[in-house]
C-alpha cells in the first residue's frame, strides 16, 4: 500500500491542532521563551495522540510500513503547522525557506524512536530571520524530546557537498518536500539529478556496496546471529534501503515496482522485497513502542513480547518466539536474495553501457570469458564463474550441484548473473535431483573437500540450494534457539561445525585443540565424520529428541549419499550420541572410575572414540564466540585418555589400597628435599581419595603451601594458579573443616563475581580442608588475571575470618545484576546411585543466577550430605551442577523419603522459594555459622577416611 493510499485522517484533527497554536499568539505579544513553553504541551499532545494511534493500528493490522509512514505523516502535521505558525506570528521570511525530509524520514517513514532527518533550504540572498526562523523551529522539536539532524543550507552548497561527500548525496537522493517554498526543493531536485546523479552510477553503486560491507563486517559478518541488528545488521532495513538508492540512483526510479518493468525484478521478487520491508518495519516499530527508545538490537528480552504483539504462537517443536525469529531469518536471507539479483541486473546492464564509460569502468564491467577446463557448461568472467549460456540448468538440474563443485575444484567466486538465474531455477531441484547419484557424488566432495567446504555450504545455502537438495536441512534454515547459549542459528551452527572439522583436518589451530589434531590425520573416515558433523543438529525444531530424530534422518540420508551400511551406521551412532562426551566431560567426575566405565561402554571401540571427539570439538566451537575455551579442551582429553586406557586394556586392575600406596610414596620421593620429619607428618595427612585423583605436581605445590602456611602460624590460607591455556584459574583453600564451608567459599566467589567452574573439595587427618576451586577465566593477560584472582582469594579469606559478612557481599553483588525475567529454566533434580560405586550423583538444573551455587550447597549442609567434588557447567541462563555425596556415615543415600526431601529442598532453592534460609534473609544470602572458622567437621573427616 502506497503512502497516498493511507487514511491518515484518523491520526490527527490537523485543524484542530492549527486553531490551538494559533490561539497562543490570539491578542498577546509573548516573549520567544514563553511562546516556546506555551506551544510545547499542545505539540507534545498532538504527536503522543498520533503515535498512539499509528501504534494501535499497527497491532491491527500488522503493516510495519504502515505504521513508519503514519509517524512519519504525523510528523509532517507537526513541522508543517509549526513553520506555518513562525512564519506567521514571528518571521515572516521564513516563508520563503524550504523544509525537506531526508534519508529515511525523505521516503516517508519513520519509525517510533527514529532520529529526525531535516534539510533546511535557504534562497541564495538568505537573512538573518530566515535562520531565527530554522533555529525557532528546531529548539521547539528540541523541547519535544526529539533527536533532529539538519542542516540549513543554500542548493548551491547541497550540489557541491553532494560532490564530494557520499553521506551527503545518499541523503538528499531522498530528498522530499514538507513545507515552505516548494520551488528550492524542485530546484534541488533537478540540479542533483543534471549535476551530480548523471554518469556516476557506478562511482555510487561502488560505494554504497563498499558502505555495506564494512557494515557488515563491523556487525559480524552474518545474518544468523541471534541477536540480530534490525536496522544495521546483515540482511537488515539498511540493506533493503542500500537496494532502494542504488536502484533509484541507478535506473532513476521512485518506487520498486518500477524495477518490475524495467526487467530487473519479477513481480514476485518485487513482492518479496515490499514483505520484506514491511515486516522488517514492524519489528522496529514494535521494538522502539516497546522500548521506548531507539532500539535496534533485537535482543533476547523482548523477543518473547514482540512474537506475541505479531501474533505468533507456539508449534510442536517449536515456541511462539522460535517461530517468529525463524520468519525473521528467513527475511534476512531473501534480502540477500534481492541484493544479488540486483547486483547481476546492475553488472549486465553497465556491461552493455561500457563503451561509454571510462577505462577504468570498462575494465571492470566489460565480460572476458574464458573456458574451464574439464567443462563446457561454465565458463569463467573476471575470476567468476557463470553460465555458457542462460539454459543450462534448465537442460540439466544436476548442473546447480555441479556449478559449486566446479567452484570448489577451481577456487572461482561465484558470478551473482549465475546466482540470479540459480534463485530463480529453485524449482527444479526435486526428488529426481536429490536422488541421482551424479549429483550427491559431487555433494559429498564439496561436503568432504581438503579446500574450504564450510565456504561452498555457505554458498549453498545462500542461494537456497542446500535446503531444497537436502529438505530436512532446509527445515532448519533460520531456525533459532531461544537461549543464551547459542549464538546462532541452526543452519549456521551446522555450516560453522564443519568449517572447525576443516580446520583440524588441514592441522590449524593445534594450539587450541591439540589431541584432535594428532588424531585426525590417522582418522580413516573422513566422509562419515563430514556427514555427522554436517547432520548433528539437523532434527533440532521437534518434538522428538534431536538426537534419535537425527539418527532416522541419517540412516534414510546417508545411502543417498554415497555411504556404505557400514558408514551409515557410524553415522547414526554419532549423531544419536554426540551429546555425550560433552556432558560426560562437563558434568561427571573423571576421576571417579565409574564415570569412564559408563563412557566407554558406550563407545565401544576406539575409533568411535576418535570420531566422537573431534565431533564433540567441532560442535562446541561453532556454539558461539568464548563457548570453547581451554577448560573444556581439558575435560575432554581426559576423559578421551582415561577411555583410551579402558579400551585397549590399559586401565589399572591394582587394589584402591596398592594404587594409594604407590602414590604415597612417589610423593615421599618428590619430597625428598624436606626433613625425615617433615616428610612422614606431612605423608600423614592425606587419605586416598586425594592420593588417587591429584597428580604428583599438584600434591608437590599443595604441600609446600601446607608447609609455608603452618611455619607462619596460619589457620587459613589461599593460593592462586592461572592458566591462559586452559582459561581456568585455581584457587586453594586451607582452612579449618566445617560441613558449611563449600557453601560459604561459594558464596564468596559469587560476591567476587567468579564463576566457578569445578570443585575439588579434601579433608586432612588433623581436621583441615584442602579446597581447590576453578573459576573461569576473565582476563586474557595473565598479571591481570592473578590481580583479579588475588582480589578473590582475599574476599574468601575475609568471608571466612569474618571480617565480612557474606549476606552483605552478596545482596551487593546481586543488587548490581538485573534478575533474568527473559528466560524460565524449570528446575530438575535427579538423584543417581548407579553413576558411582562409591557416591550418589546428585544433578541439579535450573536457571543461573548470582549466589544459586552458595544456596544449593547450604542446602546439601543442612541435610548432612558430605560434598566429595562438584562440577559446575553454565549453559547460557541455565546451569548443571553436579555433586558427588555421600552421608554422615559414609554411605549413599538410598531411602527414597530422603531422597524426595532433598530433591524437594533443592528444586524450592532454585525457584527462590527457600524459606529465608532460615536467618529471615532473602534467598541468596548465606550466613556462615562462626564455627565456619573454629570447629573441624566430623562429618567432611568421616567422609575423607571411608
Amino acid at each position: 500500500m502506497a503512502r497516498h493510499d493511507i487514511d491518515f485522517s484518523e491520526l490527527l484533527d490537523v485543524a484542530r491542532l492549527k486553531e490551538e497554536c494559533e490561539a497562543v499568539f490570539t491578542g498577546r505579544d509573548c516573549p520567544l521563551l514563553e511562546t516556546r513553553a506555551t506551544l510545547l504541551p499542545i505539540l507534545k499532545r498532538a504527536s503522543a495522540e498520533g503515535r498512539q494511534k499509528a501504534r494501535d493500528l499497527l497491532n491491527k493490522d500488522g503493516s510495519g510500513l504502515n505504521c513508519a509512514r503514519r509517524i512519519s505523516w504525523v510528523q509532517d502535521q507537526l513541522i508543517c503547522i509549526l513553520h506555518q505558525t513562525i512564519a506567521a506570528h514571528l518571521y515572516a521570511e521564513g516563508e520563503a525557506i524550504a523544509v525537506a525530509a531526508v534519508g529515511g524520514y525523505g521516503r516517508g517513514t519513520l519509525a517510533p524512536g527514529s532520529d529526525i532527518d531535516l534539510l533546511f533550504l535557504l534562497p541564495e540572498k538568505n537573512t538573518d530571520n530566515m535562520r531565527k526562523a530554522v533555529e525557532f523551529l528546531l529548539y521547539v522539536l528540541w523541547d519535544m524530546g526529539f533527536k533532529v539532524g539538519h542542516a540549513t543550507r543554500t542548493v548551491e552548497e547541497c550540489i557541491r557537498l553532494s560532490k564530494t561527500d557520499m553521506t551527503i548525496r545518499t541523503a538528499i537522493l531522498e530528498c522530499r518536500s514538507i513545507c515552505g517554498s516548494q520551488m528550492l526543493v524542485s530546484e534541488l531536485e533537478t540540479r542533483f539529478d543534471q549535476e551530480v546523479v548523471a554518469d556516476t552510477g557506478p562511482e555510487f553503486i561502488a560505494a554504497k556496496l563498499a558502505e555495506r560491507d564494512q557494515r557488515h563486517q563491523k556487525a559480524g559478518d552474518t545474518r544468523y546471529l541471534v541477536e540480530p541488528n534490525v536496522k544495521e545488521g546483515k540482511g537488515g532495513l539498511r540493506d533493503l534501503h542500500t537496494l532502494f538508492w542504488i536502484a533509484k540512483y541507478y535506473y532513476r526510479v521512485r518506487e520498486t515496482t518500477e524495477l518490475v518493468k524495467l526487467g530487473v525484478l519479477s513481480r514476485e521478487e518485487a513482492r518479496s522485497f515490499e514483505k520484506a520491508d514491511d515486516f522488517l518495519w514492524a519489528v522496529r516499530c514494535q521494538m522502539h513502542f516497546l522500548t521506548g527508545k531507539a532500539e535496534e538490537r533485537l535482543s533476547f528480552d523482548i523477543q518473547r513480547e514482540i512474537a506475541e504483539s505479531l501474533g505468533y504462537n507456539a508449534r510442536p517443536g517449536l515456541s511462539a518466539v522460535e517461530r517468529f525469529m525463524k520468519h525473521y531469518f528467513l527475511v534476512a536471507k531473501n534480502v540477500g536474495d534481492l541484493t544479488r539479483i540486483l547486483c547481476a541486473a546492475l553488472e549486465e546492464k553497465q556491461a552493455k553501457e561500457a563503451p561509454g564509460l571510462t577505462r577504468r569502468v570498462i575494465s571492470r564491467f566489460t565480460k572476458r570469458l574464458h573456458k574451464i577446463p574439464g567443462t563446457v557448461k561454465f565458463v569463467e568472467d573476471r575470476g567468476r564463474i557463470t553460465l555458457a549460456d542462460p539454459e543450462v540448468f534448465k537442460r540439466d538440474p544436476v548442473s546447480i550441484i555441479r556449478f559449486f563443485h566446479v567452484a570448489d575444484i577451481t577456487g572461482l567466486e561465484l558470478h551473482p548473473d549465475a546466482l540470479k538465474r540459480m534463485t530463480r531455477s529453485l524449482s527444479l531441484i526435486d526428488n529426481g535431483v536429490r536422488e541421482n547419484a551424479e549429483a550427491n557424488r559431487l555433494f559429498l566432495s564439496m561436503l568432504s573437500s581438503r579446500r574450504d567446504p564450510a565456504l561452498m555450504l555457505r554458498r549453498m545455502n545462500e542461494a537456497g540450494v542446500l535446503g531444497r537438495f537436502i529438505p530436512e536441512f532446509g527445515k532448519v534454515v533460520a531456525m533459532m534457539q531461544f537461549n543464551m547459549y547459542h549464538h546462532y542459528t541452526v543452519d549456521e551452527h551446522l555450516i560453522r561445525s564443519v568449517d572447525a572439522l576443516a580446520e583440524i583436518d588441514q592441522g590449524k589451530a593445534g594450539d587450541i585443540h591439540p589431541l584432535a589434531n594428532k588424531i585426525m590425520p590417522g582418522v580413516e573416515e573422513r566422509e562419515v565424520l563430514y556427514v555427522a558433523v554436517l547432520l548433528h543438529d539437523v532434527a533440532k525444531g521437534r518434538e522428538e529428541d534431536h538426537s534419535l530424530a537425527g539418527a532416522k534422518i541419517a540412516r534414510k540420508l546417508c545411502p543417498r549419499l554415497g555411504l556404505n551400511p557400514k558408514q551409515t551406521e557410524l553415522v547414526v551412532w554419532l549423531i544419536e550420541e554426540h551429546l555425550i562426551m560433552s556432558m560426560t566431560a562437563q558434568t561427571r567426575d573423571l576421576h571417579d572410575r565409574k564415570t569412564i566405565t559408563d563412557f566407554a561402554e558406550k563407545v565401544q571401540s576406539m575409533d568411535r572414540l576418535k570420531l566422537l571427539l573431534i565431533l564433540t570439538i567441532c560442535d562446541i566451537r561453532a556454539v558461539g564466540p568464548g563457548v570453547w575455551n581451554g577448560w573444556k579442551g581439558q575435560l575432554l582429553r581426559t576423559l578421551y585418555y582415561e577411555t583410551e586406557l579402558l579400551l585397549s586394556g590399559g586401565f589399572s586392575e591394582v587394589s584402591r589400597q596398592e594404587r594409594a600406596q604407590v602414590a604415597e610414596e612417589a610423593l615421599a620421593k618428590a619430597l625428598s628435599d624436606w626433613t625425615p620429619k617433615e616428610r612422614r607428618t606431612y605423608q600423614k595427612l592425606h587419605y586416598q581419595p586425594y592420593l588417587l585423583s591429584v597428580s604428583l605436581e599438584d600434591q608437590v605445590r599443595h604441600a609446600q603451601f601446607i608447609r609455608d602456611a603452618d611455619r607462619a602460624g596460619q589457620a587459613l590460607a589461599t593460593m592462586v594458579r592461572t592458566d591462559s591455556f586452559h582459561a581456568i584459574t585455581e584457587i586453594t583453600i586451607l582452612a579449618p573443616d566445617h560441613p558449611r564451608l563449600l557453601s560459604i567459599i561459594a558464596g564468596a566467589c559469587a560476591a567476587a563475581g567468579a564463576n566457578i567452574a569445578d570443585a575439588q573439595i579434601f579433608t586432612t587427618s588433623d581436621g583441615r580442608a584442602l579446597d581447590t576451586i576453578l573459576i573461569n577465566r576473565e582476563f586474557q593477560v595473565d598479571e591481570d588475571e592473578m590481580r583479579r584472582a588475588g582480589t578473590i582469594g582475599r574476599m574468601i579469606e575475609d568471608v571466612l575470618s569474618g571480617k565480612k559478612r557474606l549476606p552483605e557481599v552478596i545482596a551487593t553483588r546481586a543488587k548490581s545484576r538485573k534478575r533474568n525475567k527473559t528466560f524460565t529454566v524449570p528446575p530438575s533434580v535427579i538423584i543417581a546411585n548407579s553413576l558411582s560405586n562409591k557416591f550418589t550423583v546428585i544433578e541439579v538444573e535450573g536457571l543461573d543466577r548470582t549466589g544459586l551455587l552458595a544456596d544449593i550447597t547450604a542446602v546439601l549442609a543442612d541435610l548432612s550430605l558430605d560434598i566429595h567434588s562438584a562440577r559446575i557447567t553454565t549453559f547460557g541462563e541455565k546451569v548443571i551442577d553436579t555433586f558427588y555425596v555421600i552421608d554422615l556415615f559414609g554411605h549413599k543415600v538410598t531411602n527414597e523419603n530422603r531422597q524426595g526431601n532433598i530433591s524437594a529442598r533443592l528444586k524450592a532453592v532454585m525457584a527462590d522459594q527457600e524459606d529465608e534460609l532460615r536467618t529471615g534473609m532473602p534467598s541468596g544470602i548465606i550466613a556462615p555459622s562462626p564455627a565456619a572458622t573454629v570447629s573441624p567437621s566430623p562429618s567432611r573427616r568421616a567422609k575423607a577416611g571411608a
